[in-house]
């Protein structure tokens, strides 16, 4: 029989503390920056990434660490898994962002009927299974608003802004779908929009979609009707020297912008890609946490120990192996630096 030691019965009361008593904390404005986040409507992702950091520097001990495992929507509410030390505890949130507990019970009779079972899944490469290539090729799919897929944009932007050449090595690619002439993405309208210009700027003006994602990334201009927080595209257009004529172009024209798009989402259905960010390194789904994480130094060991001639940047690149941060950020790393293995994934409705 599994038998909890002291100190995984302190930190689960810890937890436990703190999310019996959110409601309490909600009620001082300035009890934390954080919680205060959580009623600005907000998507999911962001609020279960603002709880762990609520944790992180307000609750749990030094050298306790809460990492963000996954957030759905479900049954009205925001479920996240927390993992703390060697335990991961389910916790839910209102979609409000006002109150936080740590357990449900479910009451309908119907709910142990369930048959859905999850499709089986691939084994995934790590840094002692990965195969040698002559040239390899890392693709990160992402969607444009997932906090978790900007942290994977920001480790690969700073990657490549210290070793120019890594960007021959790296693809950013999108998840969705396509209905009509429009794409569909896990976010909304915004983020699907978004995600389409993206692809439009990597394929038609390929030596500008760094500098374009990396100004992108660092502020937001506004939020979404779906919760969803969005850069400002028109001055990164602008920073960038983006060809707005090109790009509108590309954008309304079918034959171009969805024959991209196409191409990614295509590649999800092979790969099974449903959470951003999903890394694939030619062709086998990878886990970045035994390479290094979400940082630019992880990104190279990738590149590097899968080359079977190891490019010259290998022997000398000096890349950061601070985890980016998530969501948008105007540092490469920092307090929001968590989810090192949590992704987004579409919502339960």
């Amino acid at each position: 029989m599994f038998k909890p030691n002291k100190q995984q019965i302190l930190i689960g009361i810890a937890v436990l503390a703190v999310l019996v008593t959110g409601v309490l904390i909600w009620a001082k404005p300035n009890a934390g920056s954080v919680l205060s986040l959580l009623n600005m409507g907000v998507g999911v992702d962001q609020i279960a990434k603002d709880s762990v950091d609520y944790l992180n520097k307000n609750v749990l001990q030094q050298g306790q660490t809460a990492e963000l495992v996954s957030a759905t929507k479900e049954s009205g509410v925001v479920k996240m898994k927390i993992k703390i030390g060697g335990n991961t505890y389910d916790s839910y949130a209102t979609l409000d962002g006002k109150l936080l507990f740590p357990e449900a019970f479910t009451i309908s009779p119907t709910a142990t009927a369930q048959t859905n079972t999850p499709p089986a899944q691939t084994a995934v490469v790590t840094s002692d299974t990965v195969t040698k290539v002559e040239k390899t090729m890392l693709d990160a799919y992402v969607v444009s608003s997932c906090p978790f897929g900007l942290q994977m944009q920001r480790a690969l932007y700073n990657a490549v802004k210290t070793v120019p050449s890594l960007a021959n090595y790296v693809k950013v690619r999108y998840i969705g779908s396509i209905s009509g002439d429009k794409t569909i993405a896990m976010h909304g309208e915004e983020e699907a929009r978004e995600d389409e210009r993206q692809i439009c700027i990597r394929e038609e003006q390929q030596d500008k979609y760094w500098s374009y994602v990396g100004c992108y990334m660092q502020k937001t201009a506004g939020t979404s009707a779906g919760g969803m927080p969005y850069g400002d595209t028109k001055t990164c257009q602008a920073a960038a020297g983006i060809d707005v004529a090109k790009l509108n172009s590309c954008m309304t024209d079918p034959n171009r912008m969805l024959k991209y798009a196409k191409e990614d989402f295509d590649l999800n259905t092979k790969y099974s890609v449903t959470g951003s960010p999903t890394l694939v390194l030619n062709g086998s789904v990878i886990d970045e946490t035994s390479f290094g994480g979400r940082s630019a130094n992880g990104i190279g060991k990738i590149i590097c120990s899968s080359s079977t001639t190891p490019p010259s940047f290998c022997q000398d690149a000096q890349l950061s192996t601070d985890q980016a941060a998530t969501s948008f950020s105007l540092t490469y790393a920092g307090a929001g630096a968590t989810g090192a293995t949590a992704n987004c994934a579409p919502t339960v409705q």
